[in-house]
């Protein structure tokens, strides 16, 4: 095994762990579940990138990052109405909706990164 993948690991139990304490503590307990995967993936990944290419292509991942969570919210909401206003079936509303994530996820790229 690699070492970044070992990092990548610990560092990613590690975080996981801390937001599923902090789930513990407060109410709602579904924010240990909410910010306990792909943030805890997100730091450990920027970590390692900060420690093996630098803090300005680690900064390049962020937006990187950030512009597919912005694209993946207008996802969720676009289905979120379909699902609550036009009684679609799930199947049905989150795979018609995947244009728009794709759609939100390239127009974004296009304004902000490239």
């Amino acid at each position: 095994m690699s070492t970044q993948l070992i990092l990548r690991f610990l560092i990613g139990g590690a975080v996981v762990s801390a937001f599923a304490v902090l789930g513990n503590l407060f109410r709602p307990k579904s924010f240990a579940g909410l910010f306990g995967a792909a943030p805890s993936v997100a730091l450990a990944t920027l970590t390692l990138t900060v420690a093996k290419s630098g803090a300005s292509y680690a900064s390049l991942e962020a937006r990187s990052m950030l512009v597919g969570a912005i694209a993946l919210c207008v996802y969720s909401l676009v289905v979120a109405y379909l699902l609550e206003k036009r009684n679609l079936p799930a199947l049905w509303a989150t795979l018609s909706s995947l244009p728009v994530w794709f759609g939100a996820a390239f127009a974004l790229w296009l304004v902000f990164l490239k």
